[in-house]
């Protein structure tokens, strides 16, 4: 594959993509993984009929640590009916060198606009809400004057609703490392969007904002008259037994249970490069857009549910996870690639692949896979730029080499 295809795949990852059970372990920083594949049933034709290349993953997560460039750990379950791989790599804190803990949790960033979006389309099937009804159906009032086109669910859903951003500290890690415990309002935050009037017409163009999922959030709560949190935990975590799975809600810093910590590679005045512990953090101002915490083994049941689906009804799913609207992104001007939780990936080889990444400081993550359920991708990468501009080296080999023949 030339570097122009890695560039390409790496640009669309970033916004989308990219089960099993565990079947090899790979082993610590600087020594090379051991791993092995569950092959396919036989007789199986599917999207991908070749078991996972278990070469290709070992050398993807090899030599993970303190000193390596762009990641401390990683932690990848590829799995689906044509086979399945399991392997870690690297440390699980820097100072010690302890071995990754392999069913550590972490947080997964937008990987909760998945979760979000998947209750949001239960309450539809329920009849309880109508996608292309407007929001201010159920939520009179949010709304100034200046949207003067409604905003529909389904325009939150799939980022074409046209509201900007809600004001932050500001891009540069330094400026969110300062406000790193800061407690955030999302009401407060709505309203401070919404105050700025509208960045385009509704169902015009697509821009990837928090703030979608974050009106989605206070929807989930107005439609089933209980927190956020409860409803995920209710229509979701329980029924699938996802028990390593949680939201940290306003208050809570740490990531409970056992974990890899999570670093931010720094430089310093005198040119030396510090990795900074980024793993306590409020992550409030995400909440239904990003600040929930998993395990990949959480994941990848969920991912594999969702797909057969278990979560969701079939016929939703494809008109709206799986359907790509019919405009541009707002920013570039290519045609659209964002669905209402996830991103329509085509690898070099054709392959058709739906899944949704998530990044906070310290943590990358994404879970995705084939729509037929022959390949799923699940993992978590402790990255040292965990909200860099490009995709993180590691985890772009991981998603390649998940796919790899």
């Amino acid at each position: 594959m030339d570097a122009k295809t890695r560039t390409l795949i790496a640009a669309a990852l970033v916004l989308g993509i990219a089960a099993g059970p565990a079947v090899a372990h790979a082993a610590p920083a600087g020594r090379t993984p051991a791993a092995s594949s569950v092959p396919a049933p036989p007789g199986s034709a599917s999207i991908v009929a070749t078991p996972p290349n278990a070469k290709a993953l070992e050398k993807a997560i090899a030599g993970l640590g303190a000193e390596h460039g762009d990641a401390t750990a990683a932690l990848v379950r590829v799995g689906g009916t044509s086979g399945s791989w399991q392997g870690s790599s690297g440390v699980a804190d820097i100072r010690s060198g302890r071995e990754a803990i392999e069913e550590g949790r972490f947080r997964a960033g937008s990987v909760t606009k998945v979760f979000t979006a998947a209750v949001v389309l239960q309450l539809a099937a329920e009849g309880r809400v109508e996608l292309d009804r407007p929001v201010e159906d159920h939520l009179p009032g949010l709304f100034p004057a200046s949207f003067e086109r409604p905003v529909t669910v389904r325009q939150l859903l799939n980022h074409t609703s046209g509201i900007r951003a809600a004001d932050g500290p500001g891009d540069s890690f330094e400026a969110q490392w300062e406000h790193r415990f800061d407690v955030t309002d999302p009401r407060q935050q709505i309203a401070n969007a919404l105050a700025k009037g509208p960045e385009f017409t509704a169902g015009e163009a697509q821009h990837y904002l928090n703030i979608n999922y974050t009106i989605l959030g206070v929807l989930i709560e107005k439609l089933t008259g209980t927190t956020y949190e409860r409803a995920v935990s209710e229509r979701v975590l329980r029924p699938l037994g996802l028990r390593d799975t949680s939201f940290p809600g306003r208050f809570q810093t740490r990531i409970p249970g056992p974990h890899n910590r999570g670093y931010q590679a720094l430089t310093r005045a005198d040119g030396s490069r510090e990795l900074r512990d980024v793993t306590v953090w409020n992550s409030s101002d995400r909440w239904a857009a990003g600040d929930m915490i998993s395990t990949t083994a959480d994941l990848e049941r969920f991912t594999v549910a969702l797909f057969d689906g278990r979560i969701v009804p079939k016929a939703l799913l494809k008109e709206t996870m799986f359907a790509v609207p019919a405009v541009k992104d707002f920013k570039s001007g290519k045609p659209a690639q964002l669905t209402a939780g996830f991103s329509r990936i085509v690898l070099p080889d054709g392959t058709e692949t739906w899944g949704k990444t998530g990044g906070r400081h310290g943590y990358n993550t994404a879970i995705g896979g084939t729509l037929d359920g022959s390949r799923t991708v699940v993992y978590s990468v402790n990255s040292t730029d965990a909200k860099g501009e490009g995709m993180n080296p590691v985890a772009l080999a991981v998603v390649l080499a998940a796919f790899a023949k």
